[in-house]
């Protein structure tokens, strides 16, 4: 599908390197197909040397060679990035952002380019088994469609929604959510040595119980709460589990950590 296409990463940094390293394991690409402009020569002399791509220190050379151009830059330097970019962009390509917060009209009107789609990856997209949810302006066409889902299936899964106001939704639970559940990991780890566990043990058992716990809710056909209930006996030790999380407030203050990110995406959103 990206035959003879040229992918162009403005922001070789984490993320952009995912795109990279997943473009050229599943073949989508060949090496020389693809450019990455990055300010430090240490990190393009390292990406170089580890994946055999072109690299360079001047994102407008970068952009003008891509069919397929990846903005993949912080957001406080979103701006200062895509000033000198404007008009730089190939007519037939298509633009990808995940820079968080970053409207498609933002973009579309810096870079004075139709055809842009705006991301939201998370962080798991580093080892493959991220969750991407994109949307694209009316400038993008089916085929620059099919180029975006087949970059972006190389970070894990993808589904493409029509509506822009629901990347600050999913900034807020795909985005962010991976710190929720480190959070709770950790969490879980640490109640487990209090008991007396090894850490590395009760790190192990965690772990998997909840890809495992994950896993078991993709594959069914059940509710969660149907699964909880199943595995929780009358007077047993999950429902005493159970009736502490509740007590404390869980679903509340995890309702509210969600809120407050969506808050804080359709600000920076705003800001920038």
């Amino acid at each position: 599908m990206l035959t003879d296409l040229r992918v162009a990463v403005v922001g070789a940094g984490a993320m952009g390197e995912a795109i990279i390293g997943g473009l050229l394991r599943q073949e989508l690409v060949r090496a020389d197909q693809i450019i990455a402009a990055e300010p430090r020569e240490e990190r393009r002399n390292d990406l170089h040397a580890r994946y055999g791509i072109g690299v360079s220190a001047d994102n407008g050379e970068t952009v003008r060679q891509g069919d397929i151009v990846i903005i993949a830059v912080k957001p406080q330097v979103l701006a200062q990035v895509l000033a000198p970019l404007c008009g730089m962009v190939r007519d037939a390509a298509v633009v990808i952002s995940i820079v968080a917060g970053a409207s498609i009209q933002l973009l579309a009107e810096s870079l004075a380019h139709a055809a842009v789609v705006r991301t939201m990856p998370n962080t798991p997209a580093q080892v493959g088994a991220g969750m991407t949810v994109w949307t694209a302006s009316a400038g993008v066409t089916e085929r620059q469609r099919e180029w975006t889902r087949a970059a972006l299936g190389v970070l894990g899964r993808e589904v493409r929604v029509d509506n822009e106001t629901y990347l600050d939704m999913a900034t807020a639970i795909n985005g962010s959510g991976p710190g929720y559940i480190f959070l709770m990991i950790e969490a879980m780890i640490d109640a487990g040595v209090h008991l007396g566990l090894p850490r590395d043990l009760a790190q192990e058992l965690v772990v998997q119980t909840i890809l495992g716990s994950a896993l078991y809710v993709q594959q069914s056909d059940k509710h969660p709460a149907q699964l909880r209930n199943a595995v929780t006996s009358p007077g047993g030790t999950t429902a005493a589990a159970l009736s502490e999380l509740e007590r404390g407030g869980l679903r509340t203050v995890l309702g509210d950590a969600i809120w407050a990110a969506y808050r804080r995406s359709v600000e920076l959103g705003k800001r920038s």
